[in-house]
């Protein structure tokens, strides 16, 4: 999503205009010229006066991870489990559906979010800039879990989701926004450790809440979903935003200037283009192995789907831990040694040999180890070429709009894998027979080998 990366959180009065450094010329490292001009590149994406960041104390950091536990709540549930219950309801036998639901509601939200986030960023309110979007998000993803719950039809449960899904992303992508605007760069690394690790415990958590209500289709979506709505609602009643009306804008928006902050010349900037092929090749892989886990151990386990709840939440118990282990250790290791890319390449041989072992696994066991492995591979492959996007990026000074350009190497996979996912488990089937998700697997693993292999081989400026 666009954003700036002087964004803020509590409004204050505007500098005086000496401030501003008007007439300074922008510093920062800068690349050879493209055909874009530099000047229309410094300036393509807007700028809002910001006051200078302070440190956030424990309680503020405290809440602000209450409510990102909730939106992960809120969100992940359903695409872990409950999606596919209700789906299995209304279409006993059609696995393939989940894929274009998620699919198409993943897409839709891929093309709405830079507006989203072009249109908070300039919001002017005295509840502040992101707080109405996170509230207004909660609202539409808790109307939109109804939806699905008392929906008759897949079409009906897929146009809902959509609305959830725009609606808990739009929640979420806000306390993204929060954090970027109030955290100091000295707090970023702990409070983004900090995040990913209750992102991860969430899904798990709600899914065994999800399982102890699995007789109520209507509990199932609502209990874990407004559990993570209260939390959501609650940041910013005990720790409040602030008014945005007195900010200014220091530069007009156009919507030529507004998609130009989207491009990059791959010819002038190689190493950020090949990062950026590498990681959108592997989460592809990622993505096209996660979207059919519920089906795909009700499959290999001979279980109904609602009972495989305490399945899934077993493996993700032991797959955060091993996540936490694998970011934790690949990034202290990457530093210790000066080496990237060898650790990416790790990542992806690792995420190989988990999903190996899952497309041929038919024992609870032997999906575990699957499991495990490729959580862990997907934690290092992570942390890792997140230091190598840091380190490669074109012009440290526009960090922003090159990280929201870095961002859809993983949203454009999470829409699009959905949606061809399903063509893969049904080669080969006879109607009645079971899902072809070795294919699909063995298909994964590739793609993600493939890109640990292009960042490995391809970028040169890092080791």
């Amino acid at each position: 999503m666009l954003q700036n990366d002087r964004d803020i959180s509590v409004a204050g009065p505007p500098p005086p205009e000496s401030a501003k450094g008007e007439g300074e010329e922008p510093t920062g490292p800068t690349g050879p010229t493209t055909g874009v001009p530099e000047v229309a590149a410094e300036t393509s994406a807007p700028e809002i006066e910001a006051p200078p960041l302070e440190k956030v104390g424990t309680a503020y950091i405290s809440w602000m991870m209450i409510a990102n536990f909730g939106s992960s709540l809120a969100l992940m549930v359903p695409l872990s489990y409950s999606l596919a219950v209700r789906i299995s309801d209304l279409a006993p036998g059609r696995e393939e559906l989940l894929g274009y639901v998620t699919g198409s509601a993943q897409f839709v939200y891929l093309v709405l979010s830079p507006l989203i986030g072009f249109w908070s960023d300039r919001k002017r309110s005295r509840f502040g800039r992101r707080t109405p979007f996170m509230i207004v998000g909660t609202v539409l993803g808790a109307v939109a879990l109804f939806g699905i719950a008392a929906a008759p039809s897949v079409l009906l449960v897929g146009l809902s989701w959509v609305v959830g899904m725009v609606g808990w992303s739009t929640a979420s992508q806000a306390i993204q926004n929060i954090q970027a605007d109030r955290v100091p760069e000295e707090q970023r690394g702990r409070i983004s450790a900090w995040t990913s690790v209750t992102s991860q415990i969430a899904p798990v958590i709600g899914i065994g809440i999800a399982y102890t209500v699995a007789s109520s289709t209507l509990l199932v979506f609502l209990v874990p979903g407004l559990l993570g709505a209260a939390m959501l609602v609650a940041f910013p009643l005990v720790k409040p935003e602030g008014d945005s009306r007195a900010l200014v804008h220091t530069s007009d928006v156009t919507l030529k200037g507004l998609m130009a902050s989207y491009w990059f010349n791959p010819r002038t900037y190689p190493d950020f283009g090949w990062n950026w092929l590498g990681r959108f090749v592997f989460f592809m892989g990622l993505y096209s192995n996660t979207t059919f886990g519920t089906f795909f151990y009700a499959q290999r386990l001979d279980l109904p789907v609602k009972e495989v709840a305490g399945v899934v939440a077993t493996i993700g118990t032991i797959g955060v831990l091993a996540a936490a282990g694998g970011a934790i250790g690949g990034g202290f290791l990457s530093d210790k040694l000066g080496r990237r890319k060898l650790f990416t390449l790790i990542g992806s041989a690792v995420f190989v040999v988990g999903a190996v072992t899952e497309a041929f696994a038919h024992s609870l066991p032997q999906l575990v180890v699957g499991a495990v492995l490729m959580q862990l591979a997907i934690a290092v492959f992570s942390a890792v070429d997140q230091a190598i996007v840091f380190a490669v990026l074109p012009d440290r000074a526009q960090a922003g709009r090159y990280l929201a350009v870095v961002a859809f190497a993983q949203k454009i996979p999470s829409a699009i894998a959905p949606l061809i996912a399903p063509l893969v488990i049904t080669i080969g089937v006879t109607d009645g027979g079971d899902k072809n998700y070795t294919q699909l697997y063995l298909s994964g693993a590739v793609l993600a080998l493939v890109g640990g292999l292009i960042i490995k081989f391809k970028v040169k400026s890092v080791r």
